[in-house]
């Protein structure tokens, strides 16, 4: 379960916990500050949750007017919709309107991988470079595919899971 804290700009009045926009709106309603007027600008904070939903809240821009959006969306997307938003607007410069529909039809290349070389040879088993003669296997510099490779793709680590992405 997600937990976000409402932190109000006006110092005399106090911050709130909350798990949906209900409690959000609730909790507002009875927030006052020190000469009894209602509050009505928040920062808001990450507070407790999967790693990854950290992260998707930091990439989303989390604040006062997306929080709820937010909340659904990290509830019904599945890991994959949220790793692809967190490169996409992260990483690949998209806008979070061009994500936040259809996470899963973003332009990017992702392997479940942490190091070039382990794609390199990934590329060498699938064919990507060709037969290979058996004569020839031993002979292969991956470390030079890898080098080569670095020049379109990256690599993060999003909640403990490393991944190397290519921007299309």
């Amino acid at each position: 379960m997600i937990r976000l804290y409402a932190i109000p700009y006006d110092m005399t009045a106090g911050g709130f916990y909350f798990n949906s926009l209900s409690e959000f709106v609730m909790n507002n309603a009875n927030n006052k500050n020190d000469q009894g007027y209602a509050i009505e600008e928040y920062e808001i904070q990450f507070l407790d949750g999967d790693l990854i939903d950290a992260k998707l809240a930091k990439a989303w821009g989390l604040n006062q007017a997306n929080f709820a959006s937010f909340l659904e969306k990290a509830e019904q997307w599945e890991e994959s919709d949220k790793i692809s938003y967190i490169i996409a607007v992260g990483e690949c410069g998209y806008s979070h309107n061009q994500v936040v529909d259809a996470p899963e039809d973003i332009d990017i290349t992702l392997y479940e991988i942490q190091f070039m070389r382990e794609l390199a040879e990934q590329f060498v088993d699938d064919g990507l470079f060709g037969e290979i003669p058996t004569a020839l296997v031993n002979y292969i510099d991956y470390q030079a595919i890898a080098r080569d490779l670095e020049m379109e793709y990256s690599t993060i680590n999003i909640a403990g899971k490393w991944f190397i992405y290519h921007c299309g």
